[in-house]
């Protein structure tokens, strides 16, 4: 049987962060096998306007995906901040994210999230591990959520095996966001992540970017707040993190009709290359 460890509060992020920031000298993925739950999380509403202002999602008394991910995110660092996991949050790579609303959740509800660790599998730049997450109200699950992270250059049983992706093939925009050099910091404010990545061109350098990089799940909610208007009650969508977008800059958004929802792409300006690719099914 899983062991469950339960949280009597929130995990402060900035000493999981600190640890998470430890660089791992081993080369061999390993992940702890407990689930981390933390029951009876009380929404701020002040905080989720503020998350809507900065991420372009209307406030309303029902609350996005993207949002609930947010609040179970201290449990993602503070699972990897184990000192049984070898893969460090900051410096693996989010390379894809999947939620499902199962019902409309009340920003006046208190959650019962839980996060766990699925066993690394091998990948051909390292291995790749799934944080599995899910939100309950009275006992019944509202939300599920699982983000894949790359932890590059570490090993991991079985053999390497890239799941297939859609060919992107460019088409006309149907707009472009200017994004300006503060987005890191206000995402950061709204979101918690403190990942230096984002808001420090010092981080960002030593990590082999130019600049700091905005970050991937403030792109899958601007995407979201693109289609909203579209958007049933209940919903799953998954996205595929492809290119950083760098701070700042300027990316393109396209949206089409697919059958059973909707597909769309963040990309870089011209619509060349995609940032993000998003499927969306009710």
């Amino acid at each position: 049987m899983t062991a469950v460890v339960t949280l009597d509060s929130p995990p402060g992020m900035g000493r999981s962060v600190a640890r998470a920031l430890l660089p791992s000298r081993a080369s061999v993925a390993r992940v702890p096998e407990h689930v981390v739950r933390l029951a009876g999380v009380i929404q701020d509403r002040a905080r989720l306007a503020d998350y809507s202002r900065v991420t372009g999602l209307t406030l309303r008394d029902t609350v996005p995906p993207t949002w609930i991910h947010v609040l179970a995110f201290p449990l993602h660092v503070h699972l990897l901040s184990d000192a049984h996991a070898t893969v460090r949050l900051v410096g693996a790579v989010h390379v894809s994210n999947t939620m499902r609303l199962q019902r409309p959740v009340s920003a006046d509800e208190a959650l019962d999230l839980a996060v766990h660790a699925t066993t690394p599998r091998a990948h051909r730049r390292g291995a790749l591990v799934d944080l599995v997450a899910r939100a309950e109200v009275g006992g019944d699950v509202v939300w599920q959520g699982t983000s894949t992270y790359l932890a590059t250059g570490m090993r991991a049983e079985g053999t390497p095996q890239d799941a297939p992706h859609e060919p992107f093939e460019p088409r006309a925009l149907q707009g472009r966001w200017r994004l300006s050099s503060t987005l890191g910091r206000d995402y950061r404010r709204v979101s918690g992540d403190p990942n230096p990545i984002h808001t420090s061109r010092v981080a960002a350098k030593a990590f082999g970017f130019a600049r700091p990089i905005i970050h991937g799940m403030w792109t899958h909610a601007r995407a979201l707040a693109a289609l909203e208007q579209r958007l049933p009650s209940t919903y799953g969508v998954e996205v595929d993190f492809a290119k950083p977008i760098l701070l700042p800059g300027t990316v393109g958004f396209r949206a089409a009709d697919a059958p059973g929802g909707w597909d769309a792409d963040v990309t870089t300006p011209d619509g060349a290359k995609p940032h993000l690719r998003m499927r969306v099914r009710p």
